[in-house]
């Protein structure tokens, strides 16, 4: 192929690119997740597929960096003190799942025929779940910084760390001509290598960076940031611990650093593609060929595992007192195997307790649990409705007699409520967010329970006599659902509504509300005045341009409803520059040559007429 003028590797890495450039869009337009999408597009140029990555390993020792990447800046979001009040689920629930789910899979390794040592070993890999697929989920679905979410990393870092004494394990139940070194050394150089990177982050790296960044050089500060991110994973490595251990840590030690949204900038583009090569690096090591000669062991080995494991993941939830729905999503997110188990069953092969055919059977076994987690997060999410949150302690809205109705209570409503309640109005509050609630009357506010699109709820919370209703939801559809109920119940009560652009405020005018104000509009315009005084701007003058960008944003909305939002653009203060109009010359030119009398005509008829 190079004689014909390019090279293989030219040729793979167009398709590697390929592949998920053209597989990923696809199957996020099918709503399957870019996670499926991406092991689709590996096993298709895989051994499986055209064959176009014959040894897939290379590239996945490659693409684990992603990971490594992915958990650096997930522990640039995890300050000490964040982590330090992780410690009760880190080692409570990480310890619980991964002994309970271990030992109930060690058991169907036994029944499947496994040696105890061997059934040990395939068990605990698959109670390993993959951090690149639970991270990535839970950031499609927003869910990463949540309560939830937080359980999950939680989790996953108790994961990455048990790969440490597993991996000691094997050495030690290694049959003896496999044996090697074990004892206490590779521990002992492994908590060396911790304790040094930890001291390492703390009286090193913020002087480093502050040098380069003194530098001004912008491709050294992101050279510096990978040099932290694949230093502080070799020295893990070297110590016999987890790469994306190392990554998370160093991520820790620099999440109060100044430099930390740069250096979550300049990682990013890397942890994005490493981490899709990475999912794309397992589909193409998934082997078709092996599984059509062993599909009934392959089949039962994905439905026994995850089935087990998902079971001692829900009693484990549930022994910890969460939810049932969030319990099932995090049965769904970490049911498969993930990639430490390859490094596990690698380790267990060389040392003599899996021979090839396990190995093989136990790998493919795991690549399809990863790749079915999307499909079962998206059936639980598709088929199983969401949990109604307990109202245990909390009133509905009913009998209420308030002067004002306030339909929503969350930061515009509890603001626009002040002035009200300070005059002495008697004003009655409803919401539907349980949490919002439950922390209003830790406040001393009595909220009531209700959803303000329903006119059996407004008539129960008062609705038929109230002077004023302010519909202050976070929502710009719920707002204007309450909007038409309200006018056509209520007619005879003030509409004053919260909106949330200017289109909006445009719709509201239109549908006759007593009152609308864009959410932003007056701190807008007090922010801006605050700019100008303290860029010296007299007060008087600050006082007159504050009311004439008001005045005329009111003519533009004016003339917008009239109209469309185009309309009035002319009353906006714009930064284009102004053209500088052309000057004359100062001085006459004078005539260097003689030029030919058809060129003296031509110039004179393109001489503009004097004025």
């Amino acid at each position: 192929m190079a004689a014909q003028g390019f090279s293989p590797e030219l040729v793979q890495a167009v398709g590697l690119l390929g592949a998920g450039v053209i597989a990923v869009p696809i199957f996020r337009r099918l709503r399957l997740g870019s996670v499926l999408g991406y092991f689709a597009g590996g096993v298709l140029i895989g051994p499986s597929g055209i064959g176009l990555f014959p040894h897939p390993e290379s590239v996945l020792h490659l693409a684990e960096f992603g990971v490594v990447m992915f958990l650096f800046i997930i522990g640039l979001e995890m300050q000490p003190a964040r982590l330090w009040n992780l410690r009760g689920e880190i080692f409570g629930l990480g310890v619980a799942q991964v002994g309970l789910c271990g030992a109930l899979l060690t058991g169907v390794g036994i029944l499947a025929g496994l040696a105890p040592v061997a059934a040990f070993i395939a068990g605990m890999g698959f109670v390993l779940s993959s951090t690149a697929v639970v991270m990535q989920m839970l950031n499609e679905r927003g869910e990463a910084s949540t309560p939830h979410g937080q359980q999950a990393v939680s989790i996953l870092l108790l994961e990455d760390l048990a790969i440490v004494p597993l991996l000691a394990i094997v050495a030690v139940l290694a049959p003896a001509k496999a044996a090697g070194s074990g004892g206490l050394m590779p521990l002992l150089i492994g908590a060396g290598s911790l304790v040094g990177l930890v001291l390492a982050g703390k009286y090193l790296l913020n002087p480093m960076f502050r040098l380069l960044a003194n530098a001004q050089a912008r491709e050294v500060m992101t050279g510096a940031a990978l040099l932290v991110v694949l230093g502080s994973a070799l020295a893990m490595q070297l110590g016999g611990l987890s790469m994306a251990m190392g990554a998370f840590l160093a991520g820790v030690l620099l999440s109060e650093s100044t430099f930390r949204h740069q250096l979550e900038a300049d990682i990013e583009p890397f942890r994005g593609l490493l981490l899709g090569m990475f999912f794309l690096a397992v589909g193409m090591s998934l082997d078709l060929k092996l599984i059509a000669q062993e599909w009934r062991v392959v089949a039962l080995g994905v439905a026994s595992f995850m089935l087990v494991k998902a079971a001692g993941i829900f009693i484990v939830a549930k022994l910890f007192r969460t939810r049932t729905r969030d319990a099932i999503t995090r049965v769904a997110l970490f049911s498969q195997g993930g990639e430490f188990a390859f490094v596990l069953y690698s380790a267990a092969t060389a040392a003599g307790i899996f021979d090839a055919k396990v190995n093989a059977i136990t790998s493919a076994v795991v690549i399809l649990s990863m790749a079915l987690t999307p499909l079962v997060v998206l059936l639980i999410d598709r088929f199983m409705p969401a949990e109604r949150e307990s109202l245990d302690g909390i009133d509905h809205a009913e009998g209420l007699e308030g002067r004002v109705l306030v339909v929503g209570f969350g930061r515009f409503g509890q603001v626009a409520s002040q002035g009200l309640l300070a005059r002495g109005f008697s004003v009655s509050l409803i919401e539907t967010d349980v949490e919002m609630i439950q922390a209003a009357a830790s406040f001393g506010f009595k909220v009531y329970y209700g959803d303000g699109r329903r006119a059996d709820i407004l008539h129960a919370s008062g609705a038929h006599h109230a002077e004023a209703i302010l519909v202050c939801v976070e929502n710009r559809d719920t707002a204007n659902a309450i909007v038409r109920v309200a006018q056509a119940e209520f007619p005879h009560a003030k509409l004053f509504v919260r909106s949330f652009d200017r289109g909006h405020s445009m719709d509201l005018i239109r549908a006759g509300v007593e009152y609308q104000i864009r959410e932003t509009f007056e701190s807008a315009m007090v922010f801006g005045g605050e700019v100008l005084r303290a860029l010296g701007v007299p007060e008087d003058e600050v006082v007159e341009i504050v009311e004439d960008v008001r005045r005329r944003d009111a003519e533009r909305l004016d003339l917008q409803v009239a109209s469309d939002i185009h309309a009035g653009q002319d009353l906006l203060h714009g930064n284009q520059p102004t053209p500088t109009p052309l000057t004359k010359p100062k001085t006459v030119g004078t005539v260097i040559g003689d030029l030919p009398d058809v060129a003296i005509a031509g110039i004179a008829a393109a001489r503009p007429p004097s004025s």
